[in-house]
């Protein structure tokens, strides 16, 4: 499957690559332009390809998060608050965009990469399917062999939610590696709803913030 996703004799050539450029220009380059691309093409996700998400890109998560973040902080009831809309997604704080925290060195976008394939592989794995799906919206991106070889060395390694906490900095960060994550994740089935309320409890996100983070995943859909 590796060798079918990046052509031909990549296995090592690829290992080489990335081990001489390392992640930044991938997380500087297509990651930053069109991180939900990935989710777009994994479980439920496709669903909503046509509203926000679809619509937005990485805006688009940034887009939710931060207006689930408003919502609390103006201490409103989650469960009536407004939803982010498509003219959201043009009034995004910086700190919820990825393209604008990586400009000042970070690696966000690799951070919410992370969290969506760690979360589509809460249940135990990532089917031939799933891995299929991912990898051809991978392929829709333009990346080359080095960036590919990322989402498959994501896909392979165990899930790692300890590492995944400590690359988020600040409440704004966990809020959208949270939301990232509940996109990505079924909460009808207990591994997976048991793997996003440990995130939470990690990223100490207050209760009240997780219900606002719900009810946007929920409006945009």
């Amino acid at each position: 499957m590796l060798e079918q996703f990046m052509g031909g004799g990549a296995g090592s050539s690829a290992n080489d690559t990335r081990k001489a450029t390392g992640r930044g220009d991938f997380v500087k380059g297509a990651a930053a332009g069109g991180i939900l691309g990935l989710l777009l093409g994994s479980k439920k996700v496709r669903k909503m390809a046509g509203g926000i998400v679809g619509y937005g890109g990485a805006a688009a998560a940034g887009a939710l998060a931060y207006k689930a973040y408003q919502n609390w902080q103006q201490g409103k009831q989650a469960a009536t608050a407004p939803v982010a809309t498509r003219e959201d997604v043009k009034h995004v704080d910086p700190r919820f965009l990825p393209a604008a925290i990586d400009q000042g060195g970070g690696n966000f976008a690799l951070t919410l990469i992370t969290a969506m394939i760690s979360a589509a592989k809460a249940d135990g794995h990532i089917d031939a399917n799933e891995q299929a799906a991912i990898f051809e919206q991978v392929e829709k991106q333009s990346l080359d062999a080095e960036s590919k070889a990322v989402v498959f060395d994501l896909l392979r390694k165990p899930v790692d939610i300890e590492a995944l906490v400590r690359s988020v900095q600040g409440i704004e960060q966990a809020s959208e590696v949270y939301l990232v994550s509940r996109l990505a994740i079924d909460v009808d089935h207990p591994a997976e709803r048991a793997y996003l309320e440990a995130l939470a409890h990690r990223l100490n996100l207050p209760r009240d913030l997780v219900l606002h983070l719900d009810h946007q995943v929920e409006g945009a859909q």
